[in-house]
C-alpha cells in the first residue's frame, strides 16, 4: 500500500505516468518536461499561462526548473527494461533479448538484423513489420494468410475465400493496392482535417484577440468608472461643504440678530424694573404730601391717573414688535391697581426707536404660557430669524442637478438641446409642429415648396443640425400607434427610390416600429428588440463609430449598438406613417 501511495505521488498529473525528467513551475508543482512543455505551447498566444494543477496565472512563459531529487526518486520506480510482448517484438532466433526488425509470414518468425540477412539469402518470403501474433494475419475460416481485400464487403480475405469461399465472384484487390487507395482517401481526409484544424486555429486566435480586446476595454471602463465615481464623490463633498457653510452662515447671522434683540430687551427690562420699584415705593408712602409732590416733580414720566386703559407696546427696529400690556381694572380699587400711561421714546446707538404706550394693571405673577395666541398681558415675540430652508433646498437641488448633468455628459456625451426638424427635407405628408420638434403623419398633402433636399418616396424628415464629430445624445418619443422610425442618416441618402428609407441602405441606421414590433435596421438587415415603452435615447460617439439606442424605462435599458466607421456628418432622421408621430424631447 505504501508503494502504491508513493507511485501516486511520483505520477505526473498530465500523463498520469511516473515522472520523466521532472521540472517544477514557480508555484511548486512538478510535471514531466515534455508534458508541461506541450501544455505551455498550447497556451501561447492566449495572453497568459496557467499551472494545470493550481491554475496560478503567469503573464510570461514561466521558467522550468529541473527537479533532480524528484527525478532520482522517480527513476527507482521506472522499469529497467521493457517487458517482452508489450513494448517491443524480440527476435525468435536470438538467445538474448534482441529487438526484431521484420517478421516472416511464411516462417511465422520475427528476425533481428543478423538473422534477417541470413533469412533473405535462403528464401524469398513475405516480410512484414514485427508482430507477435501471426493469427491476426490469417483467415479465420481457412487459416491462410490474408492476401486480398474484398471491395464489396470491405474485409481482408485469403485465396480460398476468393476461389471457393463466400467471397467467390466478388471484386477483390491486392492488399497493397487496396492499402494505397485507402491511403489516398486518408490523405484527402487528412487534408480536409488539416484545413479544418487551421480554420479552428485561426478562430481560436480571433477569439483570443477578442478576449484581449474585451480585457483591454474592461480595464479602460473600470478606470473610467472609477474616475467617474471619484469625481462624483469629490463634487458631493464640495456640495456638502457648501451647504454646511451656508447653514452655518445663516445660523451665525440669526444668532447675532437675536443676541442684539435680547440685549435691547434686557436693557428695557432693567428700566421697567427701576420704574416699578419707584412706583411701589410711592405706593407704600404714608404721607400724601410726599406722594403728590413726587408726582408733580415727575409728571412727565407718568400718564395721569384718570385713564384706566394703558397699553404698552415696544417696537424693535422696523419689523420686530414686542407688545407689553400692564393691567386693566376699575378706578374703584385704588389700593390694588395703579393706572399709569407711559409714553417715552428710547434710542440706542443704532437709532432703534422704542415706542412706549403703557397701561397699568394688576397681574398674576405666577401665570406663564407658551401658547402662540398669547394674552394681552404677555410680551409678544415675532416669528422672525428662522433658517431659510427653501434657499438651502434650492442650493442642494441645483448642485445635484449639475452633478447629474455632468455625469450624463461623461456617459452619453453632450446633450443636443437645439435639435429642430428641417422643413426643407420633410415629405409632403409629414406635418411639423410650430416649434419644429414634432413630426406627424398627415392624411392630406401639405404644400411644401420643391427643394432638392426634400424626400419624395418615404414620409421622412431630417434634423437641421448634423454631427460631424464628438459625442452627443438626444431623446425621442414615439406614438403608441402607427408606424415610425428614428435614427440617423448621411446627407448623401437618396431622396427617392425603394432604398431611400432610413435603415434600408448603407447611409442610415434606425430603430423601426411597425405593428407593435421593434427592429434595429441598417442596410435592410433587421435585428429584433423588445422595448417596453416608446421613449428612447440615441447616443452617438462619432470617433469611436458607436451609435447606441437606450429605452428610457425604469431603469434605463440598453437596446442595441451599431458599430461603423462614419465617413459623413450624421443627421438625426425620422419617419412617420399611418397616424404615427415622433417628438424630439427637450
Amino acid at each position: 500500500m505504501a508503494a502504491v501511495d508513493v507511485r501516486e505521488e511520483l505520477s505526473c498529473s498530465i500523463c498520469l505516468s511516473i515522472y520523466t525528467d521532472p521540472v517544477m513551475l514557480p508555484c511548486g508543482h512538478n510535471f514531466c518536461q515534455d508534458c508541461i512543455g506541450k501544455v505551455l505551447d498550447t497556451q501561447e498566444g492566449s495572453g497568459g499561462y496557467t499551472c494545470p494543477e493550481c491554475r496560478e496565472e503567469y503573464q510570461e512563459r514561466p521558467a522550468l526548473h529541473r527537479n533532480r531529487t524528484l527525478g532520482n526518486i522517480a527513476e527507482k520506480f521506472l522499469p529497467t527494461q521493457p517487458e517482452p510482448g508489450e513494448t517491443e517484438i524480440l527476435c525468435t532466433y536470438c538467445d538474448s533479448p534482441v529487438p526484431a526488425v521484420k517478421s516472416c509470414e511464411q516462417c511465422e518468425t520475427s528476425l533481428c538484423d543478423t538473422h534477417l540477412h541470413k533469412h533473405n539469402k535462403s528464401v524469398q518470403h513475405t516480410l512484414t513489420e514485427p508482430t507477435c501474433s501471426f493469427m491476426d494475419k490469417k483467415c479465420s475460416s481457412h487459416s491462410e494468410f490474408l492476401r486480398y481485400y474484398c471491395c464489396e464487403d470491405d474485409v481482408c480475405v485469403c485465396v480460398s475465400c476468393c476461389l471457393t469461399g463466400e467471397h467467390r465472384g466478388h471484386r477483390v484487390e491486392l492488399l497493397s493496392e487496396a492499402s494505397e487507395k485507402k491511403k489516398e482517401k486518408l490523405g484527402k481526409v487528412l487534408g480536409k482535417l488539416s484545413q479544418k484544424k487551421e480554420k479552428t486555429k485561426r478562430r481560436v486566435q480571433r477569439l483570443q484577440e477578442h478576449r484581449r480586446e474585451v480585457e483591454e476595454k474592461a480595464a479602460g471602463e473600470t478606470e473610467r468608472v472609477t474616475d467617474l465615481f471619484k469625481e462624483i464623490r469629490e463634487q458631493l463633498e464640495a456640495l456638502e461643504k457648501r451647504l454646511l457653510s451656508d447653514i452655518s452662515s445663516q445660523k451665525e447671522e440669526i444668532s447675532l440678530q437675536l443676541s442684539d434683540q435680547i440685549k435691547q430687551l434686557e436693557i428695557m427690562k432693567d428700566e421697567l424694573s427701576q420704574k416699578i420699584r419707584h412706583i411701589e415705593e410711592l405706593s407704600n408712602m404714608a404721607d400724601p404730601l410726599t406722594v403728590l409732590q413726587e408726582r408733580e416733580s415727575h409728571g412727565a414720566a407718568f400718564c395721569g391717573t384718570e385713564d384706566t386703559n394703558c397699553h404698552f407696546e415696544v417696537t424693535v427696529g422696523e419689523e420686530d414688535d414686542f407688545d407689553v400690556t400692564v393691567g386693566e381694572e376699575d378706578d374703584d380699587n385704588v389700593d390694588e391697581e395703579s393706572d399709569v400711561e407711559v409714553e417715552e421714546n428710547y434710542s440706542d446707538k443704532e437709532n432703534t426707536d422704542y415706542e412706549a404706550e403703557g397701561k397699568c394693571d394688576k397681574e398674576d405673577k405666577g401665570e406663564e404660557t407658551d401658547n402662540e395666541d398669547r394674552e394681552r398681558d404677555d410680551i409678544k415675540v415675532p416669528d422672525t430669524g428662522n433658517l431659510n430652508k427653501g434657499l438651502i433646498s434650492e442650493t442642494l437641488l441645483t448642485g445635484l442637478a449639475a452633478i447629474v448633468t455632468g455625469v450624463k455628459g461623461r456617459i452619453y456625451g453632450q446633450e443636443a438641446t437645439d435639435l429642430l426638424l428641417d422643413i426643407n427635407t420633410a415629405y409632403r405628408r409629414v406635418a411639423l409642429s410650430e416649434d419644429r420638434k414634432t413630426a406627424t403623419w398627415s392624411e392630406t398633402d401639405i404644400c411644401y415648396p420643391n427643394t432638392p433636399e426634400r424626400f419624395i418616396e418615404y414620409s421622412q424628415v431630417l434634423s437641421s443640425r448634423s454631427f460631424p464629430s464628438g459625442r452627443h445624445y438626444w431623446e425621442v418619443e414615439g406614438s403608441k400607434f402607427g408606424k415610425w422610425d428614428i435614427g440617423v442618416a448621411y446627407p448623401s441618402i437618396e431622396r427617392e427610390g425603394d432604398e431611400s428609407g432610413i435603415g434600408n441602405n448603407i447611409h442610415s441606421w434606425s430603430l423601426s416600429k411597425y405593428c407593435d414590433e421593434f427592429t434595429m435596421l441598417h442596410n435592410s438587415v433587421k435585428t429584433p428588440v423588445s422595448p417596453t415603452c416608446e421613449k428612447f435615447r440615441i447616443s452617438l460617439d462619432y470617433e469611436a463609430g458607436l451609435l447606441s439606442f437606450y429605452e428610457l424605462s425604469e431603469p434605463i435599458r440598453h437596446l442595441h449598438t451599431f458599430t461603423a466607421s462614419f465617413t459623413e456628418p450624421l443627421y438625426p432622421a425620422f419617419y412617420v406613417y399611418d397616424k404615427g408621430w415622433v417628438r424630439i424631447c427637450n
